[in-house]
């Protein structure tokens, strides 16, 4: 038991890493007495105002278009329980258990900020979920990521009011199952709305995927230097002078990756003096490229980090005063995903084109055609491997459209600008898994051709790196298995 990792809660200091250890490696989740303290404050201040018999939005009124209908005192908390369950309309798949997770903690994480004016038992029973690993079924579809991620969050709000599903050995099944573990409570005021008006949906995802993408950019960088190897590319692009010239950081950081991949490869002094002035854009820009992409992924890192620790439900509690503002909008997010999408969606489209230049005999430097084993033209090799690759790009430009320019007024015009963020995030969900699956047939290849140009040997770190797969060149059979096993160790990698 020494062994499991804690994560305390505060509203202030989770990270991309604790959300990963959290949703993924079942990490233990306490709150802070700092954070306890905000807590009870704020819901003193919350049934100071109740007393006064003031109307407070989502408190002791309706809610949207209906926040003008005065609620009576008596129905105040068969109110917050409607709201939960009237909210949970969402549909389609149900998401990954580690999104769900995700989201519960960082809706805990933000209201342990003590803005919410929520009971501290509340918070606790979040926490309980992640720490009984209970995961609430949540469909994927249905925020707008306007008025929080409503839909998604009422599906997690359910089961602590004993309703709902929850997901269990791969099943989804009743709330009954667990209410031997775990002990449902009945919602005070305020505390339905403060559950489900947050933006955790689209914070899950991108705290997530930014956290991955920070880890595959290396490895992509290593697998983008081994394809310039084994295609006799020059090194010479890729010096800090080059750099310096044009100081953009991830730019910087990328080639400073690259000349340290490549240094002291016997196949680049193979042809060092071949006479070749210089490699086509997707050998030469790499730098260029997967630096643009870098600095992306740190940019929307701040603003996640920033979003993972903030206040985004409505109203917000403060000491003299309870105010309705916008802070469950999603557009920071809905940006953010967006623009990561496009940015991933242009890496692909370069890896896409080193994969082509890999089998396509007109341009791979000597290697056979398709690397091929055997007999020419009984073995295809790996062709419609590039096949595969432009298929997911296609796939990629058309879910780069960024759902952001998109907005459907709800709510009777009460809510009449959305963000569309939550569909932001699920295209980039799909955008990630296919630059993986581009990045490991890529990684394929290269393994198919350092074979070939053996007995030659590339850089310690690139042979290291490919001696984890095992992957070589042989007569045509289904190389799926390959491809599977490559992308095994990848994803691997990424998630240590």
């Amino acid at each position: 038991m020494n062994n499991v990792k804690k994560i305390i809660i505060d509203g202030e200091h989770l990270t991309l890493d604790d959300v990963h250890l959290v949703s993924r490696e079942n990490a233990n989740v306490s709150i802070s007495p700092v954070a306890y303290k905000k807590m009870e404050s704020s819901r003193k201040i919350v049934e100071k105002f109740l007393e006064k018999g003031e109307p407070i939005y989502g408190v002791n009124t309706g809610f949207g278009a209906l926040a003008n209908v005065r609620i009576s005192k008596e129905k105040l908390r068969e109110l917050q329980r409607n709201i939960v369950l009237s909210h949970s309309a969402g549909v389609g798949n149900y998401l990954p258990e580690d999104i769900v997770r995700a989201m519960i903690l960082i809706r805990a994480n933000a209201l342990s900020k003590g803005l919410s004016g929520v009971r501290t038992v509340v918070v606790e029973k979040l926490v309980e979920l992640l720490n009984k690993d209970i995961i609430p079924a949540v469909p994927e579809i249905g925020s707008v990521g306007a008025s929080g991620d409503l839909a998604p969050l009422s599906h997690i709000a359910m089961v602590l009011i004993g309703e709902g599903k929850i997901l269990k050995n791969g099943k989804v099944v009743d709330f009954c199952q667990i209410k031997d573990i775990f002990k449902p409570i009945e919602l005070e005021e305020k505390e339905g709305l403060s559950l489900i008006n947050g933006t955790q949906y689209m914070a899950a995802h991108l705290a997530l995927i930014v956290r991955d993408l920070e880890r595959l950019m290396k490895i992509a960088t290593l697998v983008a230097a081994s394809s310039v190897d084994v295609l006799f590319g020059t090194p010479s692009a890729f010096d800090e002078r080059v750099q310096l010239a044009r100081p953009h950081p991830g730019q910087i950081k990328i080639a400073q990756m690259l000349r340290e991949f490549l240094k002291g490869s016997e196949i680049r002094e193979s042809h060092k003096r071949c006479g070749k002035v210089q490699d086509a854009y997707t050998l030469r820009t790499i730098p260029q490229v997967y630096g643009a992409v870098l600095d992306t992924i740190n940019w929307v890192k701040e603003i996640v980090e920033r979003e993972i620790n903030s206040a985004t439900d409505n109203p917000l509690v403060f000491e003299e005063e309870i105010i309705s503002g916008g802070n469950f909008h999603g557009e920071p997010m809905a940006l953010c995903a967006d623009y990561l999408a496009i940015a991933l969606t242009s890496m692909g489209n370069m890896i896409e084109r080193r994969i082509d230049r890999l089998v396509n005999p007109k341009v791979n430097e000597g290697l056979p055609p398709f690397l091929a084993a055997g007999e020419e033209g009984l073995n295809s090799g790996y062709m419609i491997w590039q096949y595969t690759a432009a298929a997911l790009c296609n796939e990629n430009k058309v879910l780069s459209h960024p759902a952001s320019a998109d907005s459907i007024p709800t709510s009777a015009y009460q809510e009449d600008h959305v963000s569309m963020g939550a569909t932001a995030v699920r295209k980039l969900r799909k955008i990630y898994d296919n630059i993986v699956s581009l990045l490991s047939i890529e990684a394929m290849l290269v393994s198919v051709a350092l074979d070939f140009r053996r007995p030659l040997k590339s850089s310690t770190i690139i042979e290291e790196f490919y001696s984890k797969i095992p992957v070589t060149a042989s007569i045509d059979t289904f190389f799926g298995e390959n491809f599977e096993l490559v992308r095994k160790i990848i994803l691997k990698e990424v998630l240590l």
